[in-house]
């Protein structure tokens, strides 16, 4: 059996979202469960989205997010990066984290952070492809920091990766 590869994706429109915007929150519960924790975040956060044609002329589809903090004058982390399932794998998370780093480099911002869990090995393998290095590991992060177990492929989400890039 011949093992296909992802179909890839024209290219979307990403685009700043205005601040007195709200961002689609069930896109942004795809990368965070918790609404509390994306609350926390989210007023102080920029945010990005990815847009995709629709049927009509002047109809588009929010297709991902993603949603950058400042932490300092000089880094900034991604909280949240999220893709529409009906997106996902055609190189639209791509996309988005290119689009970040570079909003980031124009903001003046020389490291960007970004984190997820143990059992994200998709995510793992495209932050890894995008320059960023595994910087540390929270061991059981997630079991003491969200009421529900998280289980991706059948893997219980238990220990925070985070890694680290240089923006050049």
């Amino acid at each position: 059996m011949i093992a296909r590869k992802p179909q890839t994706m024209s290219a979307a429109n990403i685009r700043l979202l205005p601040v007195d915007n709200t961002p689609p929150m069930a896109l942004l519960r795809l990368a965070d469960p918790s609404e509390e924790a994306i609350m926390q975040y989210l007023p102080m956060s920029h945010c990005l989205l990815a847009e995709m044609p629709g049927n009509g002329a002047d109809d588009s589809i929010i297709a991902g997010i993603i949603v950058l903090l400042r932490q300092d004058a000089k880094t900034m982390e991604v909280m949240n990066l999220a893709v529409d399932e009906r997106y996902q794998q055609q190189g639209l998370g791509r996309q988005l984290l290119n689009a970040g780093i570079e909003y980031a480099k124009a903001c003046g911002v020389t490291t960007l952070k970004i984190a997820t869990g143990n059992s994200s090995l998709h995510q793992l393998k495209l932050y890894q492809s995008c320059g960023f290095e595994i910087t540390e590991i929270i061991t059981d992060y997630f079991v003491e920091h969200y009421p529900e177990p998280i289980f991706e492929a059948g893997i219980q989400c238990r220990d925070r990766i985070e890694l680290t890039s240089t923006v050049k």
